[in-house]
């Protein structure tokens, strides 16, 4: 197949945006592949802040963190990505070049704990406002599982709806997949 699948072509979009010495994050950070991924393109002189609400996931990306020799570029949060203001240092505002939401639940954790519409708007209108110029939101939107239809059709107005004279805004995805396939919106700050 000639067509990105879309992870791969989450991460050829995060590759566009991020330079060695780039501050990121992952605002779901799950098993750590996304952190990871990022603390690579960041390099040893940038940063990613990662955050999630499970104690596991905490646990499973600080051990992959610490296997591939990343943990010194990164800072794993134990809290919901809407509360990103409370932990960005002030010296990265306006800095941050990539980020990443990989929404719904934590692959292998417990299905009824999944992301919501207005927490991840908050995380989004927060970071929005600390992205540079060129920088970009990736949100990959998994709803086929109870409550995600209700998170995409949240995210979808929000975002058909965001100001064209401030942000690029692109939706990626197969259309003729069966199961509810995710797809990828992207958000270019200009």
């Amino acid at each position: 197949m000639k067509l990105d699948r879309i992870l791969p072509f989450a991460r050829i979009l995060l590759e566009k945006a991020v330079r060695p010495g780039d501050i990121t994050m992952d605002g779901t950070m799950g098993n750590g592949f996304d952190t990871a991924f990022l603390a690579g393109l960041t390099g040893v002189n940038g940063h990613v802040y990662s955050f999630d609400i499970q104690k596991e996931a905490i646990q499973t990306t600080a051990a992959k963190l610490d296997a591939e020799n990343l943990q010194e570029r990164c800072t794993l949060i134990h809290d919901g990505h809407e509360h990103i203001s409370k932990y960005i240092k002030n010296e990265h505002s306006g800095k941050i070049t990539g980020a990443i939401f990989n929404l719904g639940y934590l692959p292998g954790g417990d299905k009824s704990i999944i992301t919501q519409a207005d927490t991840t708007i908050s995380a989004i209108e927060q970071l929005f406002g600390l992205m540079a110029p060129e920088g970009i939101i990736i949100l990959v939107i998994y709803h086929g599982h109870p409550g995600g239809s209700v998170e995409r059709d949240a995210l979808m107005d929000y975002v058909e709806n965001f100001p064209q004279q401030k942000a690029h805004i692109l939706k990626y995805g197969f259309i003729n997949q069966a199961n509810n396939p995710p797809f990828i919106v992207a958000i270019e700050k200009r």
